[in-house]
């Protein structure tokens, strides 16, 4: 909610500014922190849905949405991990992907077979 709100001073807080001072990167970007403060909102508001639904097909199509988030953003955290020397710090959100992805898959294989 703050990333949606006040990306500027919630990324100011949890030291995103030393981070990115270490990996070479300019400022915040206020409008693509907006962007995916929206987009983490909407996935929580999903993924309660889809915690909360009762109909199997309604279910995989949100276990379907999870699993490609999660690994597109492997896909795209992978390709900075493995081209640039970013801090260990990269790493941490990588791994929460990397297993939310397996979880993911893990269920909507569970959920296709019946």
């Amino acid at each position: 909610m703050l990333l949606l709100f006040i990306p500027g001073n919630f990324l100011r807080w949890i030291g995103w500014m030393a981070f990115a001072a270490q990996a070479g990167w300019m400022g915040i970007d206020l409008v693509i922190s907006r962007l995916l403060g929206a987009a983490l909102i909407a996935l929580a508001w999903s993924s309660f849905r889809g915690w909360r639904a009762t109909e199997t097909a309604q279910i995989a199509s949100l276990v379907e949405m999870e699993a490609a988030f999660t690994i597109l953003s492997c896909a795209g955290l992978l390709r900075h991990l493995v081209f640039r020397h970013l801090p260990m710090m990269v790493w941490i959100p990588f791994v929460v992907f990397a297993f939310f992805a397996v979880a993911w898959i893990v269920s909507l294989v569970r959920i296709r077979r019946g």
